[in-house]
């Protein structure tokens, strides 16, 4: 693939002139611009969009953070953030991070070097992260990083107060609810909406399991389960989760919803296929991706933001598992 140098040599123009060309910056004769565009179609000269943000104050490209690819999700948030991102000229650069401090700020030093448009982070991170962040508009995403950093996040308390008051409305008085991890913001929110509403319940009994959203086993379900066998009514922090009960309540024998009403969270596509279909809580995928991306243009072109944090509401899809 040919570079600027080779473009600059066969051009007789300095390298100089090739990147007044490229970022359309500074002045440049109509003849030489044309030499040096016919040159760079000759070449096939693809411009490096990192190299190209040393010349600029900052490159065409947004970062997307997040902790993994492996959460059907966060791929369409992030398949649809992608697109709008694209229509506004810019490119999408994806990373995940995991549990790992390292990999964290290895990524926030690249973007920080790179000199990214602006980043969008949809993980909770290290103290040590938030403190090296680029200095570049910035969003979270189902969080709140800093108060100073714009958010956009579904009403997670909202989504498990609708789980506890379905399993309330139909009788349940032995509930169970299978958190997601408690360092996770979105997941303890989910778990308080829950706890806080069936708490108000003086003749519902609760029991509670944590559980990782993506290292979770059914042995661990199971062996829950079987040491609650009265347990008619169970709220999982996510549908992955959600659907792993459902098996491992066919395993021991029980029914849904005829022995057990179940309600998963996030309303990804496999709830529609389970046997039964999964009840759930859905968030809205597509307006939490379009919030996010406006609010970090509006940064990008400093335009004023009324609500720093905003939060969506979520609702309660019903389907088989709770009837």
């Amino acid at each position: 693939m040919s570079n600027m140098r080779e473009v600059a040599r066969k051009a007789n123009v300095s390298i100089a002139t090739v990147s007044r060309v490229v970022n359309k910056n500074g002045y440049v004769s109509e003849e030489t611009r044309l030499l040096v565009e016919n040159v760079i179609s000759e070449l096939n000269y693809i411009p490096n969009e990192v190299a190209r943000s040393l010349f600029r104050k900052s490159s065409k490209t947004i970062g997307i953070m997040l902790y993994t690819l492996k959460n059907e999700f966060f791929n369409e948030i992030i398949s649809n953030m992608e697109e709008m991102i694209f229509r506004h000229g810019y490119q999408t650069l994806i990373c995940t991070i995991g549990e790992d401090p390292e990999r964290e700020l290895d990524y926030l030093t690249m973007f920080s070097t790179n000199k990214i448009g602006g980043l969008i982070i949809c993980t909770d991170m290290t103290p040590l992260g938030i403190n090296n962040l680029p200095d570049v508009p910035i969003v979270a995403l189902e969080r709140i990083l800093k108060d100073s950093i714009p958010s956009i996040d579904c009403d997670n308390v909202m989504g498990g107060s609708l789980a506890a008051e379905k399993l309330i409305s139909l009788g349940c008085k032995r509930v169970l609810q299978f958190e997601g991890p408690s360092h996770l913001s979105f997941a303890q929110e989910r778990s308080n909406g829950f706890a806080d509403s069936i708490s108000k319940q003086k003749d519902i009994k609760m029991h509670c399991k944590e559980l990782d959203f993506n290292k979770f086993t059914e042995a661990e379900i199971i062996d829950f389960l079987k040491t609650h066998p009265d347990v008619d009514g169970i709220f999982a922090a996510s549908d992955k989760i959600a659907a792993s009960v459902l098996q491992c309540l066919k395993s021991i024998g029980k029914s849904v919803p005829e022995d057990v009403k179940l309600i998963g969270f996030d309303n990804i596509s496999i709830t529609k296929f389970t046997d039964p279909p999964l009840s759930t809580i859905a968030q809205p995928v597509h307006e939490l991706s379009e919030m996010a991306t406006n609010v970090l243009f509006k940064l990008i072109n400093n335009e004023p933001i009324e609500n720093l944090h905003q939060i969506i509401p979520v609702k309660l899809i019903e389907r088989e598992s709770t009837k």
